[in-house]
């Protein structure tokens, strides 16, 4: 049995700061998706989050990228206006999870397919 008092990766903690602004479900659109997930480090950042998350929201550094903080700003923004992040405000940060309720509603496989894709460098 684990004593680890972290909460469980899709169980929100008990108050939540308000998502930035994002799309409604009904309006996701599968071309704009793929666009921003046609960017290697976007799907790298969607892939993370699907296989490796361990609380509820991810700050930015929490993906180990070696990029300027304007880089991943931008890298974010587009994901967040995709409506494939949800983010939202933590005093100075910005924490990030993937919609997968309101994906796999609307694109049924697409984030399985995320997951099992590979970045070249993991691939022998």
């Amino acid at each position: 049995m684990s004593t680890s008092t972290a909460p469980a990766p899709d169980v929100p903690p008990a108050e939540l700061p308000p998502p930035l602004p994002e799309p409604a479900r009904e309006e996701l659109r599968l071309e704009v998706v793929l666009g921003a997930l046609s960017d290697p480090l976007r799907l790298t950042i969607v892939r993370k989050l699907l296989l490796e998350r361990e609380s509820y929201d991810h700050p930015c550094g929490w993906f180990g990228l070696d990029r300027p903080k304007s880089s991943l700003t931008h890298h974010f923004k587009a994901l967040r206006d995709a409506g494939i992040l949800r983010q939202r405000q933590y005093g100075l940060e910005r924490r990030s999870r993937v919609r997968t309720e309101d994906l796999d509603a609307r694109f049924p496989g697409l984030l399985d397919l995320v997951a099992a894709w590979k970045p070249v460098s993991d691939r022998g």
